[in-house]
């Protein structure tokens, strides 16, 4: 079983959100006091401030690549363009598993169905009508199957 994933789901579980049960995660291979990364990712979640838009756990993927392999110079189009080729490769990968990355088609929501910034209670029924769970996992497994395939593929 993938550690990463089985963490993000426990802290999604604890009652953080999509992106900062993820982004929590993977924050001591990103150099994060566990502080910082749950303020950074705070919000994302609900698809990004409960808008239903992009998935927490999607962005968080987004985020963690960006900062184990992001680039930063402003004028870098061949690194900007890498960058970009591997979020489209993970949001492939997200989409194959859970066919969307977008919070409210994951959740089975319209779009004129826009909720109120309130978070709902997370109690047993929460968990059992949502399938938020499952996408956390899915996100930092995906993850970790790069970053290993990273270290695996990495030249001496």
């Amino acid at each position: 079983m993938s550690e990463r994933a089985e963490m993000a789901r426990k802290y999604f579980v604890e009652g953080y959100n999509c992106c900062q049960a993820v982004v929590l995660a993977f924050a001591p291979e990103l150099g994060l006091e566990r502080e910082t990364a749950l303020k950074i990712s705070s919000s994302f979640g609900g698809g990004m401030g409960r808008l239903r838009e992009v998935c927490g756990a999607v962005s968080a993927m987004f985020m963690i690549e960006g900062a184990l392999d992001g680039y930063t110079d402003a004028k870098a189009t061949t690194e900007k363009a890498e960058h970009y080729k591997r979020i489209q490769e993970l949001a492939t990968q997200f989409k194959a598993r859970n066919n969307s990355i977008v919070c409210r088609e994951l959740l089975g929501k319209k779009k004129e169905e826009l909720e109120s910034y309130v978070p709902s209670e997370r109690n047993e029924e929460y968990y059992k009508m949502r399938p938020c769970e499952k996408m956390v996992f899915d996100a930092a497994e995906i993850l970790e199957e790069l970053i290993a395939e990273r270290k695996i593929n990495k030249p001496n």
